[in-house]
């Protein structure tokens, strides 16, 4: 099953709608063009169900396959939200929205589910259900969780679920995939520093909470260094410092920090908010000052099924002639949520030599399209074959 000649020939049809997508971002849950796109195309194509407002706006459409004695449900799900990043390509089509762009190419994945589900919905050469899911919200937001909290899976008898990310630095329409923890729980923190403010001249007259929050900054460096099993991934980082004093000659009274802890399992991502609450409150002891510290948790690390990944690997393989062996990702991806509550897999697909995901440069590569569409297709032919 290499790529298929159908989407050969949708391809500048698919790209029309990416390139739009891309010149009319919507970030989070405000998705409501991009939402309204996507139901009114599923209707165009003969999708035998539409819902939206589904995960607040998100869209999901049913296609029945040709016969469906087994009684199979598999679920393929794209994001669809942009991020708060002013875009620099250049490009004809570039944003014309202000603060806002494609910068992870949820166009391109929009687009490619979109193309598999007018394909599907032509040729409902499978045994079973396929339920394509539009969600917004991935970037941060918990899209997938309000989804799923929505009763998603239930409602549509999902059994396995399905997931794609473009990758830049792979080659173009190339795969790779793993099983078992893939992308990392990402969790978010602050510390606000409270001491005693002065003047700059007479430091022993004070508690320095900026002297107080660089120790704090080192400090949390041990809990990768010394606390972690080093075979067990961590990542601890301050990523921003503030406190209360803009001054030259005064020492500042109050610091605040943030930062975000990225672990792989369960177990380290107890043991990391706990280290990091115990380090920032017993270092500010040390120096007399006091520590305020917020955890919060957000996405949980994402774990590809095994029976799941194999099956994904193997129809990469089909379309690409291989699949690779991913490493692990220490970023976030809100297709955990579904990956929870259903047996599933999530597989990265080459963007070719482009800027990184997030970058202002950044865009996704067209020529991706027909591969990502024919992975989508061949999920659902090859899991649910006709007989």
């Amino acid at each position: 099953m290499p790529v298929k000649n159908r989407f050969a020939e949708l391809l500048p049809e698919i790209t029309a709608w990416r390139r739009d997508l891309h010149e009319n971002p919507e970030i989070l849950f405000e998705t409501h063009r991009t939402s309204a796109i996507v139901a009114e195309k599923l209707a165009e194509f003969g999708c035998d169900t539409i819902e939206t407002g589904i995960g607040r706006t998100g869209v999901v459409g049913v296609i029945r396959g040709r016969t469906d004695t087994a009684g199979k449900v598999i679920g393929l799900r794209a994001d669809m939200d942009a991020l708060p990043i002013v875009e620099a390509t250049g490009l004809e089509y570039a944003s014309k929205i202000d603060g806002a762009m494609h910068a992870c190419g949820h166009d391109g994945h929009t687009a490619m589910l979109l193309g598999a589900a007018k394909y599907l919905s032509e040729t409902r050469n499978f045994d079973g259900t396929v339920v394509v899911i539009f969600q917004p919200a991935e970037e941060g937001g918990g899209g997938g969780r309000e989804m799923c909290e929505d009763g998603m899976m239930d409602k549509f008898g999902i059994q396995e679920v399905y997931g794609m990310h473009n990758w830049p630095g792979m080659p173009v329409g190339s795969f790779s995939i793993r099983s078992g923890a893939f992308f990392a729980a990402v969790d978010t923190f602050e510390i606000i520093v409270e001491g005693k403010g002065g003047h700059a001249a007479k430091p022993h007259e004070t508690v320095d909470s900026i002297f107080v929050a660089a120790h704090t900054v080192t400090a949390l460096q041990s809990i990768a260094s010394r606390n972690a099993d080093p075979v067990d991934q961590v990542v601890v980082s301050v990523t921003s410092i503030e406190s209360s004093s803009n001054a030259f000659n005064v020492i500042a009274q109050r610091t605040h920090m943030k930062g975000t802890v990225r672990t792989m399992s369960k177990d380290m991502r107890a043991l990391a908010e706990q280290r990091l609450t115990e380090i920032a409150t017993s270092v500010s002891e040390t120096f007399g000052a006091v520590a305020e510290v917020k955890y919060y948790c957000g996405y949980p690390c994402m774990v590809n099924h095994d029976e799941q990944t194999e099956f994904a690997a193997s129809v990469a393989a089909k379309v690409s002639g291989a699949c690779d062996d991913a490493p692990l990702v220490m970023g976030g991806e809100d297709f955990s949520y579904f990956l929870e509550e259903r047996p599933g897999a999530y597989i990265l697909v080459g963007n070719g030599d482009s800027a990184s995901v997030h970058h202002p440069e950044y865009n996704f590569n067209d020529e991706v399209i027909p591969a990502g569409c024919s992975w989508w297709a061949g999920i659902a032919e090859e899991r649910m074959p006709v007989s």
